[in-house]
């Protein structure tokens, strides 16, 4: 008997496909060569090794456990959970109002400026690569002086306009964040590219725990980071040798 190749068959095949384009438009969004210009911003990790407080593979792990959990969940990663759902009630109001807040708290003028520069690059990539309105829309914003552009608001604004859910958009874009950052430190310190890739499998359990934090987080603990941290990108850019912008 021949096997049927009725609707239900045919639904399954463009199910299946829909799924397929969503995991790979996410993995191209965090792939290390994606040109958001991360590689050129360490986020004052160059500060730490230029002091040679970060100087091998274990304070390094101990460095990308403190930002991750110290600056960049209370930053990046509740922005972009709560950008995603102001997407999902439809109120780009607060979608914007985010972007002015990113920019507003980020004290460190090379920060400000590094996340500014990558949030735009985004936002072009994500009208030229993945053609979402949303983000055309953005970019004339920015344009306009309207907004200053940033990838914790493109990101998911890409990422719903693919049909990504926020489980999966949330813990992948603090991976594409501590990945970029994984990738700058085998070079500053340097480490080996096997080791990079070790301390980056170690730290999925942190990232998973991170975007948990972030789901759990109002909007009052925005901004609630390490001045260790912030004071580490403010003193950056009076280092004598630099590698990065940032």
């Amino acid at each position: 008997m021949c096997a049927s190749n009725g609707p239900s068959n045919s639904r399954s095949a463009t199910s299946a496909i829909i799924m397929d384009s969503r995991l790979l438009t996410l993995l191209q969004l965090c792939d290390s060569n994606f040109p958001s210009g991360a590689f050129s911003h360490s986020f004052g990790l160059e500060t730490y090794i230029a002091e040679e407080r970060v100087r091998d593979m274990d304070t390094f792990a101990q460095w990308l456990r403190a930002y991750l959990v110290r600056q960049l969940a209370y930053t990046d990663g509740l922005a972009c959970r709560l950008v995603f759902e102001a997407l999902q009630e439809e109120r780009l109001d607060r979608v914007w109002a985010m972007d002015r807040l990113l920019a507003v708290q980020n004290f460190p003028r090379e920060a400000r400026d590094g996340s500014r520069r990558m949030g735009e690059r985004m936002v072009r990539l994500g009208c030229d690569v993945f053609a979402v309105p949303l983000a055309k829309v953005y970019l004339e914003r920015i344009a306009a002086r309207e907004s200053f552009g940033h990838s914790a608001v493109a990101f998911p604004i890409i990422a719903r306009a693919w049909g990504i859910s926020l489980d999966a958009a949330l813990p992948a874009y603090l991976y594409a964040c501590i990945g970029s950052l994984v990738q700058n430190g085998v070079r500053a310190i340097p480490l080996g590219q096997t080791d990079g890739q070790r301390l980056l499998a170690q730290l999925h359990g942190a990232i998973a725990q991170a975007a948990r934090t972030c789901k759990q987080l109002d909007l009052e603990d925005f901004g609630a980071v390490s001045p260790g941290l912030e004071i580490a990108q403010m003193r950056h850019e009076r280092l004598h040798v630099r590698l990065f912008m940032s």
